[in-house]
């Protein structure tokens, strides 16, 4: 009996609409706490003074600004195809393909060319663009590809890789804020639970909130300082593997150059999850099919 283990990786997907599910929870029970619970008082009812009243009033619009650009982004990555290799793709040399396509017993092909290799895909049965990698979940070569995010159902790649980044950093802002909006009520967290002044369910959702948020806060700092050196060398998680042992990684054009290969040169849309038009018809690395690399430079 033929058993594939890479089959597996399919069920993936299923737990990836989970997590949609967890992380529209998570959101439920932070702004039900920070927001309803904790700043709406001070808002409506003037308790604890003006500054406070002030204080609360700015919590909630900058909690609504982040939650609208985290959802914004999370969207964005979801539902956008982070890059598939046309059908029947052909690299600038034919013949090349045509080796690729003789030699069906290895999983890929490296033969010179005049700046990069092709690679063939056995799976796909189709030609691999070069940083193009194999997703075993998806089942499908994805360009440029980072990983593939059971948080967002869906792998990270060249289209949708700043999306993913955007998504990080504004869940990161709205998560440390929480955190710090609702630390004082986690500190009198026993002392509510002794004196039963507030209700035993407002106090549970305060006490899961703060360390939900508390949790997250601390985990995407971690991706967000790994991927900022990920983007500054322009590098993905696969390559920091090819990358070892090369006294240059040819896709480094300097931190500038790196930045714009994913977020474009518009600075005004650099924090939004959007293009600009020149940007799509200038970079060609935003399509995930060529890349320029340090050699070009040199020539």
């Amino acid at each position: 009996m033929d058993f594939n283990f890479f089959k597996l990786c399919s069920g993936l997907k299923f737990l990836g609409y989970l997590m949609i599910l967890l992380v529209a929870a998570i959101i439920g029970v932070s702004y039900y706490v920070v927001v309803v619970l904790t700043c709406v008082p001070h808002v409506t009812r003037g308790t604890g003074g003006g500054f406070a009243t002030f204080l609360s009033f700015i919590i909630i619009l900058v909690f609504h600004f982040l939650l609208v650009m985290l959802t914004w982004c999370y969207i964005m990555v979801v539902s956008h195809d982070p890059g598939s290799v046309p059908e029947n793709w052909k690299p600038a040399s034919e013949q090349n393909l045509e080796a690729g396509l003789n030699n069906l017993e290895s999983t890929s092909l490296d033969i010179p060319d005049s700046r990069q290799a092709l690679s063939y895909c056995r799976s796909c049965r189709n030609g691999k663009p070069p940083r193009c990698h194999h997703c075993s979940v998806c089942q499908r070569c994805v360009l440029k590809m980072d990983h593939h995010c059971v948080w967002v159902v869906n792998c990270v790649g060249a289209r949708n890789y700043k999306y993913f980044l955007l998504f990080l950093l504004y869940t990161f802002l709205e998560t440390t804020m929480d955190t710090l909006v609702l630390l004082p009520s986690f500190m009198k967290f026993f002392k509510e639970a002794k004196g039963h002044s507030t209700s035993p369910s407002d106090l549970a959702l305060t006490f899961l909130a703060f360390v939900l948020n508390l949790a997250f806060a601390l985990s995407l700092l971690c991706f967000i300082i790994m991927h900022a050196s990920l983007l500054s060398s322009n590098t993905t998680s696969i390559e920091v593997y090819e990358k070892k042992g090369v006294p240059r990684w040819k896709y480094d054009l300097g931190r500038k150059k790196n930045f714009e290969q994913v977020f474009g040169s518009t600075k005004a849309l650099w924090m939004l999850p959007l293009f600009a038009k020149e940007d799509l018809e200038n970079i060609p690395a935003l399509h995930g099919l060529n890349f320029p690399t340090c050699l070009d430079d040199e020539s």
